[in-house]
């Protein structure tokens, strides 16, 4: 629970363990480590991973506190299992950036493995929290899609001025009444820092609301 903040969603966050379960058998899984979080954390736990700016933007920004919980718990998960490889989804790219380092300075011997976003057919990336969208709230999701998409167009097409394609993304998204654009940034997709020219590899991410819902999403231009 380290990574939700006091007003977040852990209560009510989408859950269906033996549903995963299932999956991962299908897949061939071995074994599953399924801890509590009074497993995760004794009691008067007080051990805190930091990594610095590059968990203060973006999602940072938004949701104070969170990349430490993320940071916390992956590092004690590593210290527990002592993994050879950690696979990571490219959706969440912040948290694989977040994650990268964490293991150099800790100078942990694990590989870290950034796994390709799935997304629906209309491109929206799968996620838990998609099943908080009504039918219309779904329909209109897509432009988060959408948006990252006319990203890679203008990019390929020569624009390289990244408030242009900022200001670009941003109109489309308005379209859609029910969206509510949290950030969009393009940035150096190592260090998070924000591009007034886009130069490869980029980072193009966004944080869009959808009624009550908040949606993240990226693709890497360049």
């Amino acid at each position: 629970p380290t990574q939700f903040g006091p007003e977040e969603d852990f209560n009510r966050y989408p859950r269906n363990p033996q549903r995963d379960l299932a999956l991962l058998e299908k897949e061939g899984v071995d074994l599953v480590f399924m801890p509590s979080a009074d497993e995760m954390y004794p009691p008067e736990f007080n051990n805190w991973v930091e990594v610095g700016e590059v968990a203060e933007r973006l999602e940072g920004a938004s949701r104070p506190g969170h990349f430490r919980g993320v940071a916390t718990v992956v590092a004690r998960l590593f210290d527990i299992i002592q993994p050879t490889k950690a696979y990571f989804g490219q959706k969440d790219a912040q948290q694989l950036v977040v994650i990268k380092k964490m293991v150099v300075d800790r100078n942990l011997s694990v590989e870290i493995v950034a796994v390709p976003t799935v997304r629906e057919p209309d491109g929206l990336a799968m996620s838990s929290r998609n099943t908080y969208l009504n039918p219309e709230e779904r329909k209109q999701a897509a432009v988060s899609y959408q948006a990252l998409t006319l990203a890679q167009k203008l990019y390929t097409e020569g624009e390289k001025d990244a408030q242009t394609i900022r200001q670009e993304m941003t109109a489309l998204i308005q379209k859609q009444p029910l969206a509510d654009i949290d950030y969009i940034s393009i940035a150096d997709a190592e260090t998070l820092d924000e591009l007034d020219t886009v130069k490869p590899p980029a980072l193009v991410s966004l944080a869009v609301r959808i009624g009550r819902t908040r949606l993240i999403d990226n693709v890497v231009v360049g």
